[in-house]
């Protein structure tokens, strides 16, 4: 049995790898979490772990130095998947320094704590499409350089950087990730989805992220969270450990086809207004978009569709309206 810790597993995404390896694996799961706003036991409870013997839950802030006590608890481990970070974009550009703080001086202590550990296999940092910046045409490839946008994509370059210069210093076992927009159940309801859903539900008008002249709305490559975890596990299962990864959804769709989508699947009308959003709030980006070779060399293809991923959300959510209405 290994024994693996997840930072932020109480989070959206990171629950979401929490019931993915609970499910295919027999590893013991120590979850570290300092439940801020974006973590909930609640989610540990709504997929039947909350007592699960197998997890180990840590309350602890990563953006201090994890001390003696704590690195006992948590244990040797087999891998860290440090997924815990701020992720807002409209936060980092309020308050950049409380991302700084916990995306790149939280990801260093983590680091420094992974050196201590004799048994690590793997050190896997979450990274994000962002650090490359927008991109009009085309892919961002493994080894582009970053121009990250806004300050959340710039705490996130900056910790990839991080990460490289400790597995070139300390020859830390270290692979990094970058995905796209993840969605799934019990999202934040500050997301685009659960906002659609909310507002589609209450037929209220959904803002669509546009370029200047409001005619082209911006686009992704939208993944489910398990789809994601589903992505890692290949990564472990392939003995991966080291070098860079696009985890990415199989289907760019722009923000107005999504909302689309999500009012068809409702049955109700859609009400929107494009919007110039990057004009109002510099730092947007309209579209990305992550090459998925480096995951197709290694034999890995997303397990659900992009299609069949948004409906079973969608009507998820819509038998549990207190994730998108919280």
């Amino acid at each position: 049995m290994k024994r693996v810790a997840i930072t932020g597993g109480l989070g959206f995404v990171g629950h979401h790898f929490v019931e993915h390896f609970i499910k295919n694996t027999d590893w013991h799961i120590v979850i570290i979490d300092r439940l801020s706003y974006a973590g909930s036991l609640d989610r540990l409870r709504d997929i039947n772990v909350y007592n699960d013997e197998r997890i180990t839950v840590l309350t602890a802030d990563f953006t201090l130095p994890v001390e003696e006590n704590l690195a006992a608890e948590i244990g040797e481990v087999d891998y860290i998947f440090h997924l815990g970070a701020e992720s807002h974009v409209d936060n980092s550009i309020t308050d950049p320094v409380r991302f700084a703080q916990s995306n790149v001086v939280g990801t260093v202590h983590m680091l420094n704590f992974a050196r201590t550990l004799k048994n690590l296999k793997c050190f896997y940092y979450f990274s994000t499409d962002e650090v490359f910046g927008s991109i009009d045409v085309g892919w961002s490839n493994v080894g582009d350089v970053h121009r990250p946008s806004n300050p959340y994509s710039a705490s996130k370059s900056a910790a990839e950087m991080f990460c490289i210069a400790y597995a070139n210093t300390y020859n830390l076992p270290i692979a990094i990730t970058r995905s796209m927009n993840i969605f799934g159940e019990r999202q934040d309801s500050e997301k685009f989805i659960p906002i659609v859903i909310r507002k589609v539900m209450e037929g209220e008008t959904v803002t669509i992220h546009a370029n200047a002249d409001k005619t082209k709305a911006g686009s992704r490559f939208y993944i489910h969270a398990r789809n994601v975890a589903d992505g890692y596990m290949h990564l472990i299962n392939n003995e991966v450990y080291d070098g860079e990864y696009h985890i990415t959804g199989e289907q760019e769709v722009d923000n107005l086809q999504l909302a689309q989508k999500i009012a068809a699947i409702i049955g109700k009308p859609l009400k929107y207004e494009m919007v110039d959003f990057h004009s109002s709030r510099p730092g947007h980006d309209l579209r990305y978009a992550l090459s998925p070779v480096s995951m197709q060399e290694i034999g890995w293809e997303v397990p659900r569709t992009f299609d069949e991923s948004l409906e079973k959300t969608v009507k998820w959510t819509l038998d549990n309206p207190r994730w998108y209405a919280n």
